[in-house]
């Protein structure tokens, strides 16, 4: 057994219990595996193990994986492709390359990346699942839309008519080394603005609540969450970024 199978098998463990605790049924809950800065052979390792959803944080990082995992997200008979999501911050004039590269955006955050989103997914004839990053944190180092805000109310009123957007959710980040209630009114928080925005804009899809990370994920599953993204407690440490 490799280290990367034992740690999804403890994973798997703690997610299950996670779900009991909280009375909610396993598959309710997706895994997404954060492969960010680690090389294209681990997640082909990650899905032999059965692992399907990876999320990655910049494009240009991406980029340099995608000829190693064609066949993965091509599939195979019998075994569907691999989905790989952009979950960092995405930068508007970069936003051809990400639809190219990715199969949704979950770091969705101002109106202008929309367009240039739903333009880029237009000229590729693709239709893009996207979730709006939603900040409920007071840190400065995080991104997202504030939910008060009138680019946040702009967004919401337009998605619909950007017909290669898929509005599928939200996606929050918890604040880091804050006590646990804290952190689940953050995540309880995002759950309330799903369910109000959901109620004013019922032609938008809000099934999607990503929110939980290696550290915090058992209470996000108490909150809600339907989707939570793990790369330490999966990959381990990780390894630096080279810098240019």
């Amino acid at each position: 057994m490799t280290a990367l199978s034992e740690n999804l098998e403890t994973l798997e463990v703690a997610i299950a219990e996670a779900c009991r605790n909280a009375s909610r049924a396993r598959g309710e809950v997706e895994l997404m595996a954060v492969s960010k800065t680690y090389p294209a052979a681990v997640i082909a390792e990650a899905a032999a193990l059965g692992l399907a959803l990876f999320g990655e944080n910049r494009v240009q990082e991406f980029a340099g994986k995608t000829g190693e995992l064609s066949q993965l997200r091509e599939g195979r008979p019998g075994v569907a492709p691999i989905r790989v999501h952009l979950i960092g911050h995405l930068q508007s004039n970069k936003a051809l390359r990400a639809v190219e590269l990715f199969d949704a955006v979950d770091s969705l955050d101002s109106l202008r990346l929309a367009e240039r989103l739903n333009e880029a997914a237009a000229k590729m004839g693709k239709l893009l699942p996207v979730l709006i990053e939603v900040k409920l944190s007071r840190e400065e180092s995080k991104a997202g839309l504030e939910p008060e805000s009138s680019e946040a109310a702009q967004l919401l009123e337009r998605l619909p008519d950007l017909d290669f957007l898929q509005m599928r959710g939200l996606m929050t980040i918890a604040p880091f080394g804050v006590p646990d209630e804290e952190t689940r009114a953050c995540f309880r928080s995002l759950r309330n603005w799903r369910e109000r925005w959901a109620a004013m804009h019922p032609q938008l899809s809000f099934e999607v609540l990503s929110m939980g990370m290696s550290g915090d994920f058992d209470l996000a599953i108490v909150e809600g969450a339907t989707r939570i993204r793990v790369g330490t407690s999966l990959f381990g440490s990780r390894p630096a970024l080279r810098k240019n």
